[in-house]
């Protein structure tokens, strides 16, 4: 016989050797024991969580002449035909490829008919959610009022996806990620039951690979046994899954922290080196500054919620203290927004390097925050660096007759807006009181002069949309105006820098008509016929 894939080979017989899944298992066991079989079930969740298993098994359990406290026995007629898959009476569709209405048209042709050997028929639709519109309509009359014989079991990743009509039909199950003690216990069974090994450290590696799908964690054991004869090490699971281990991961981040673009990049060459994937480093990085940030908040049990020893808990929770709230979101963000660029890019470690070296420099980022500027400003004053106003930070150099000639007189600075009126700062703190949705767009909106019967104020760039969205309250803004004024007041809102633009638009148009003037003359001249 060929050889036959782990997760197919140790693929669970009885509701008992499920695992993960416990509430499930205990409410099915029980229906299978009192004989209340509903006539649909609806089980979802993400791929690898038992779904499909699960079904198998619970048509096994309704059909089996001798169940064993809600297990199917495993060893009577029924189950014997059923697990050999020499039955007609339970089926199982694919809807992916069984998704229109002619195959659920000769689907309830056929469930007229009685099993012919077992007490229920019993149809598994797996991914049920790729059914048509007009499959969908010609499921629910069906399973709404099967026949007494027959049970639909359906399998979904997506039941977001599924109409209201067919959720409230059916009993719905949700199957949730396993966690890493329950993946590597099930591995250390098929390790033992198969006669190898794996190091604590290699299960680890596999089970967080896995993302709490225990088919997953099956494949990817499958992968590491095929590598080596022996014992699967921590490093050898490293190698075949390509990911960089926690302890690389760790001193990659403390690079970020320190600003040390050089050491990132070299972080990332070694691992590179070892084989890594930079799609899966980035996400390595991902999941690791979300355990930074859940470290900054999350003050006890953080061991329990990232499945990680005491001691890595400890590392992260000293990550989170030097580590600037606004400066941890900015690299979220970078390297998120890195991922699906690297699924397309030529080079996908370049754009891995770029993603490191921007989250280093966060003074030469457009979007960093005033408090990332002055932590890099004191980091670089402490490397010895020297700032000069109006311009970035640069190592201290020899200063020469040279050197100052060129420095450039500073730019002037823009004239300031004048203070606001207590009455515009009430209309404003009443208008956010009143109305929640546009506090944000009103905090964003700066004063710049009130001349008598008109408020000025303007937005910066990035606050387009602020503007946009004030512009559609401005009634209600000038009434609160009015009513803190004690007078008709309006209201101009403007884009920083438009006033400038508008006056160069306007001076450019000027000298457009002046010289059209001069070669067409002023002189208005009508042709008739």
């Amino acid at each position: 016989m060929s050889y036959q894939a782990l997760y197919r080979a140790w693929r669970p017989e009885t509701f008992s050797e499920i695992c993960g899944q416990d509430a499930i298992i205990r409410t099915l066991k029980r229906q299978v024991m009192t004989g209340h079989i509903a006539h649909a079930y609806l089980f979802c969740g993400t791929r690898g969580t038992g779904k499909t298993t699960a079904a198998k098994v619970l048509s096994r359990a309704i059909n089996c002449l001798n169940p064993r406290d809600g297990d199917p026995c495993g060893e009577c007629e029924i189950c014997q035909a059923l697990k050999q898959e020499r039955s007609m009476d339970v089926l199982e569709i694919d809807a992916a490829s069984n998704n229109g209405v002619d195959e659920i048209r000769d689907l309830r042709e056929k469930i007229k008919y009685p099993p012919a050997l077992t007490r229920y028929k019993v149809y598994i639709i797996d991914e049920v959610h790729m059914l048509s519109t007009g499959a969908f309509n010609a499921l629910l009359k069906t399973l709404e009022e099967p026949p007494a014989h027959a049970v639909f079991i359906l399998a979904t990743t997506e039941p977001q996806r599924l109409p209201a009509t067919i959720l409230s039909r059916c009993q719905r199950f949700d199957f949730h990620r396993i966690s890493i003690d329950v993946i590597i216990d099930r591995l250390n069974v098929v390790l033992a039951g198969i006669g190898r090994s794996a190091s604590q450290e290699a299960l680890t590696e596999i089970a967080r690979a896995a993302e709490g799908a225990m088919r997953d964690a099956l494949s990817l054991l499958d992968v590491c046994l095929s590598y080596t004869d022996g014992e699967i090490s921590g490093q050898l699971a490293r190698d075949v899954l390509g990911t960089a281990g926690r302890s690389a991961m760790f001193e990659f981040v403390d690079a970020l922290i320190d600003g040390n673009a050089g050491s990132a990049l070299t972080q990332i060459d070694h691992v590179m080196r070892q084989g890594s994937d930079p799609q899966v480093f980035i996400r390595d990085t991902i999941a690791h500054l979300r355990g930074v940030m859940l470290a900054g908040a999350v003050k006890e049990d953080l061991a329990g919620l990232l499945e990680i020893t005491p001691e890595d808990a400890e590392r992260f929770m000293d990550q989170s203290h030097r580590m600037n709230g606004d400066a941890l979101d900015r690299m979220l963000g970078l390297f998120m927004r890195a991922e699906p660029d690297t699924k397309w890019a030529s080079r996908p470690r370049t754009i891995l390097e770029l993603a490191a070296v921007r989250a280093c420099h966060p003074e030469k980022e457009a979007d960093a925050t005033v408090w990332e500027r002055l932590d890099r400003v004191e980091k670089l004053v402490e490397q010895g660096a020297v700032v000069v106003p109006g311009s970035r930070a640069r190592v201290a150099a020899p200063k020469t007759e040279e050197k100052k000639a060129e420095v450039r007189a500073p730019a002037p600075k823009p004239t300031p807006a004048e203070a606001p009126p207590q009455a515009y700062l009430d209309a404003v703190a009443q208008l956010q009181a009143e109305n929640p949705s546009i506090r944000k767009p009103l905090d964003a909106m700066r004063f710049i002069r009130f001349d008598g019967n008109q408020v000025v104020v303007e937005f910066a760039k990035k606050n387009m949309m602020d503007k946009m969205l004030l512009e559609r309250k401005r009634g209600m803004i000038q009434e609160a105006l009015a009513n803190a004024f004690g007078q008709e007041v309006g209201i101009a809102m403007n884009i920083e820098g438009s006033a400038t633009m508008e006056k160069k638009v306007s001076d450019t148009a000027r000298d457009v008509i002046n010289q059209a003037y001069d070669v067409f003359g002023r002189e208005k001249t009508s042709i008739e016929d």
